[in-house]
């Protein structure tokens, strides 16, 4: 075999070497980013389930405790907002659908075989759920800050070392609606977290489609 022939081979064996060297490297940084996305999501999910179960649970305290003005003493103020824990409430539900969606999107093999429709959900379930914590925490600060009306918040937290022996127990709800704002105020980030990373791992699935046609 002449030498020439033989250096043709090693550098053809080279560039297969080198090519199915990138390719793993593909792989592996697409499923580094698909286990960082999912546990994410993961996290947000039950973020989204905790502040959901609080502030809903504020709200049906309320409900259960109110008493019109006319009553002699009634627990809660006559200019109140109940708006900013209804927020909560809407928004928790639509982030914990929309990260449930991208979670059965990322674990159903029907959905993933198919590259539109596996970018399509992690892209849009993250958008959505940003959008909506985003909204939820403005609207909460926007409403909450007001001077002149209360909202449950702001009210439980200003009783919240009076006694109490039955329901409302405005200290317990006082504790419940802060750690939902908290929760809330957290998954802002981590939903553009993972709409980032949602975008990374889109991109990288259609270069290694791509290259793979």
């Amino acid at each position: 075999m002449s030498s020439s022939l033989k250096n043709e081979l090693s550098s053809s064996d080279f560039e297969v070497d080198a090519n199915e060297m990138q390719s793993r490297s593909r792989v592996q940084r697409a499923k580094l980013i698909h286990g960082l996305r999912t546990g994410l999501t993961a996290l947000a999910l039950v973020a989204g389930i905790a502040v959901l179960g609080l502030s809903a649970d504020a709200l049906s305290v309320y409900n259960a405790t109110y008493l019109p003005a006319d009553f002699l003493l009634p627990l809660w103020p006559e200019n109140f907002d109940i708006g900013p824990t209804t927020s909560l409430v809407a928004g928790s539900a639509m982030v914990t659908a929309m990260n449930a969606v991208s979670l059965v999107a990322s674990k159903n093999k029907l959905v993933r075989g198919r590259l539109v429709a596996h970018s399509a959900a992690i892209l849009a379930a993250p958008v959505v759920a940003f959008t909506a914590s985003l909204v939820t925490v403005v609207f909460f600060y926007a409403i909450n800050a007001s001077a002149s009306v209360d909202s449950l918040h702001s009210w439980t937290c200003r009783w919240r070392s009076v006694p109490m022996y039955t329901r409302p127990y405005f200290g317990t709800l006082c504790r419940e609606s802060q750690a939902a704002v908290a929760l809330s105020v957290l998954l802002v980030p981590l939903e553009l977290i993972i709409l980032v990373t949602a975008y990374l791992q889109a991109m990288m699935e259609k270069k290694m489609q791509v290259v793979c046609t």
